[in-house]
């Protein structure tokens, strides 16, 4: 899903707000690159998680990380690999009567259309949820709220020393490549455009995504809120069961 997707979701899991829970929220996506391919940046939240001080404010940060991912199963593995009696995530099965159509407006190979159809729902559904509410607002203050950024980057120093994140930089280019203002048809297709252009160096029709982005919206307006409900109710028992063995781990880990 896309990041005021993320922090929605975050927010109705843990039943709270800030700039931790928002950052939380869609730092598996930031980490994404050299150090960690797509699959590894969203299997952190455990060890993040873990490694978080009992007492500190970031342990709302590193609830909210546990809600995005796949390991623990989080919003992206019941969007991206599996939803209840289905072959694949929500936005995988969504997508599946527009492959074609991405394809053509995104000048790919059919191999890819798959996934990149599934981007165009979650698009779809950035549109509807940053619609909703201020979530452009939380975004823009927990990218420019430095001290929570400094500590975070701390944080993920210490524990994976080997690799040079360089945290406060990877804010700073995932702030231009994804829209922070409110979300529209026409704006997500524009950036899609540039994360297009960036990582496989083709050209999209911006006006086809555009039209694609809003046909996926109508698609999913029928369900999205049962969806999310289910989900929610997953993620919340995932997390449950994270704490406990976190709690469990720490105490043999006693001397």
């Amino acid at each position: 899903m896309y990041p005021q997707t993320h922090i929605y979701f975050a927010e109705i899991v843990l039943g709270k707000q800030g700039d931790a829970v928002t950052l939380g929220s869609i730092l598996p996506d930031m980490l994404i690159g050299r150090d960690f391919n797509h699959y590894e940046a969203h299997s952190k939240g455990i060890e993040i998680y873990n490694f978080i001080d009992r007492g500190s404010y970031l342990r709302d940060f590193g609830e909210a990380v546990a809600t995005h991912g796949f390991v623990p199963e989080g919003l992206d593995y019941y969007g991206d690999e599996k939803y209840l009696g289905f072959e694949r995530g929500y936005c995988f099965e969504k997508a599946r009567p527009l492959i074609s159509k991405t394809v053509e407006a995104c000048n790919i190979p059919p191999e890819m259309g798959w996934w990149k159809a599934h981007n165009i729902v979650e698009m779809g559904v950035e549109t509807l949820i940053s619609s909703t509410d201020r979530y452009s607002e939380r975004i823009k203050s927990a990218l420019c709220n430095r001290c929570l950024i400094n500590d975070v980057e701390e944080v993920l120093h210490n524990l994976w020393k080997k690799n040079e994140l360089k945290f406060a930089k990877r804010v700073e280019k995932f702030a231009g490549l994804v829209e922070i203002e409110r979300a529209t048809t026409d704006s997500l297709a524009k950036k899609y455009r540039l994360q297009m252009h960036l990582r496989h160096q083709v050209e999209i029709d911006v006006k086809k995504v555009t039209r694609l982005i809003g046909e996926a919206a109508e698609i999913v307006s029928l369900d999205l809120k049962e969806f999310f409900n289910v989900t929610a109710a997953l993620v919340k028992n995932n997390i449950k069961n994270m704490n406990m063995l976190c709690r469990y781990a720490k105490q043999d880990a006693r001397p």
